[in-house]
C-alpha cells in the first residue's frame, strides 16, 4: 500500500486511534488495541529486526517474497515492543512459549501481569490486541471481492449464517461476508485452538449495522454467554474483529507512531 493510501485510510476510520503517551497503564478491565503500518524503512526494519529471538528471525528466512519477510519482521518486532511498554523490559529480553495450535504467549517468568495478546495483518496493515488475565482473539482482513464467494460461504460458514448472508441485500452481503469471517477467526484466536474448532459449528452475527455477536455455539449451551465480539474500524477496504472472554471491559485504541 502507498504511502499517501496509508493515511486516507487512517483518516476514514470510525475510531479514534491516538498516539499512546509514553507510559501506557492497562487496568484489569482495559482492553488496548494497537494499529501500526508494516511498510517501515529499512532501518526500522533492521532495527526490529534485531529485537527478535533466534527462532523468529529463521521464520522470517524462510519467507520467500522480500515484502513478507519485511512484514513479519515488522509485525513481530512491533508486537515486542509494545509489550516491552507495558512490562518495563526491553524488547529483545522477551521470550515467548507457544500451546500445541502455536498461539504465543509470554514464558512465564516475564509475565508477571498476566498480559494476553494476539495479533493479525493483512495487506500492510495489522492490529495488536492486549488485556490482563482473559483470552483475547483479533482478525484483520482486507476485503477481497474474489474471496467472499457463496461457495466459500457455504464450505466454512454454518447453514444459518449462509441463509442470513443470502438474505441481505447484494450491495451488503461482501461486508457481511468478512463480517463473518473476521469475528469467527478472532473467536477461535481467543480460544486458542486453532482450526480443531470447525468454523460452522458455532455462528457469529454478520450483517452490516449490526452489533458483533456470538450467537451460539453447537458444543455448549453456555459457551456464548462467556465471550463477547467487537467490531473494529482499522481503516477503509479493512474489516476486523475483536474476541474477548467476559463482557465487563472497555476498549482504547492506539496507533503505533511511524
Amino acid at each position: 500500500m502507498q504511502f499517501a493510501q496509508q493515511i486516507s485510510d487512517m483518516a476514514a476510520s470510525p475510531a479514534l486511534w491516538s498516539v499512546p503517551p509514553e507510559r501506557v497503564r492497562l487496568s484489569i478491565n482495559d482492553v488496548h488495541v494497537w494499529r501500526a503500518h508494516l511498510n517501515q524503512s529499512e532501518s526500522t526494519v533492521e532495527q526490529l529486526f534485531g529485537t527478535l529471538a533466534a527462532d523468529e528471525r529463521s521464520r522470517a528466512e524462510r519467507f520467500y517474497f522480500q515484502k513478507d519477510q519485511k512484514h513479519f519482521i515488522v509485525a513481530r518486532g512491533i508486537l515486542r515492543a509494545i509489550l516491552s511498554r507495558y512490562l518495563s523490559i526491553k524488547p529483545e529480553k522477551l521470550r515467548f512459549s507457544y500451546n500445541e495450535y502455536g498461539k504465543p504467549d509470554l514464558s512465564q517468568d516475564i509475565d508477571k501481569c498476566r498480559l494476553r495478546f494476539n495479533l493479525s495483518h493483512a495487506d500492510g496493515l495489522a492490529l495488536f490486541a492486549v488485556t490482563q488475565g482473559r483470552e483475547i482473539g483479533v482478525d484483520l482482513e482486507r476485503i477481497r471481492p474474489d474471496f467472499a464467494t457463496s461457495e466459500i460461504a457455504e464450505r466454512f460458514f454454518s447453514a444459518q449464517e449462509v441463509e442470513a448472508l443470502r438474505a441481505l441485500p447484494a450491495n451488503l452481503q461482501e461486508e457481511a461476508f468478512f463480517n463473518c469471517w473476521t469475528r469467527k477467526e478472532a473467536y477461535i484466536k481467543a480460544r486458542g485452538e486453532g482450526l480443531s474448532i470447525p468454523l460452522d459449528q458455532f455462528e457469529v452475527s454478520l450483517a452490516p449495522g449490526q452489533p458483533a455477536s456470538l450467537l451460539k455455539t453447537y458444543q455448549s449451551m453456555q459457551e456464548a454467554s462467556l465471550w463477547s465480539l467487537h467490531e473494529l474500524h482499522p481503516g477503509s477496504g479493512y474489516v476486523a474483529a475483536l474476541a474477548v472472554r467476559g463482557d465487563d471491559w472497555q476498549p482504547k485504541y492506539w496507533q503505533w507512531p511511524e
